[in-house]
């Protein structure tokens, strides 16, 4: 399989790495769009949350963990979860994965998302 965040938990590309364990690998994305922003993914390779089902649902619970742990390691009581699922989303890499995003006020509405009208 040809898949960058594969190549990247099998340490076949480097990273920064932020959480390690037997489910979840979590590093800091090399374009930031905040001072903290990192990927956390699942090592089973999903595609993105149109095939999470019940055969692997458990494995995306030990994300939420992750995200809570490193959140808890951190010191960070604040953040934003984002999960872009198929092209017109803006899913660049076809590995489910979530972008954690803190320590700058967010806020909600056109401008968030990417929107100027």
């Amino acid at each position: 399989m040809d898949c960058l965040f594969c190549k990247i938990i099998n340490g076949e590309i480097p990273s920064a790495k932020v959480y390690d364990d037997e489910f979840v690998y979590a590093f800091k994305d090399i374009a930031p769009i905040a001072p903290v922003h990192y990927l956390v993914i699942p090592k089973q390779h999903i595609c993105c949350a149109n095939e999470i089902d019940e055969t692997n649902s458990a494995v995306v619970a030990k994300v939420f963990e992750a995200v809570s742990k490193i959140a808890k390691a951190e010191n960070i009581e604040s953040y934003r979860l984002i999960n872009n699922c198929g092209d017109d989303a803006g899913q660049t890499v076809k590995h489910l994965h979530f972008h954690m995003i803190a320590g700058v006020k967010m806020g909600w509405g056109p401008e968030s998302l990417g929107k100027t009208e």
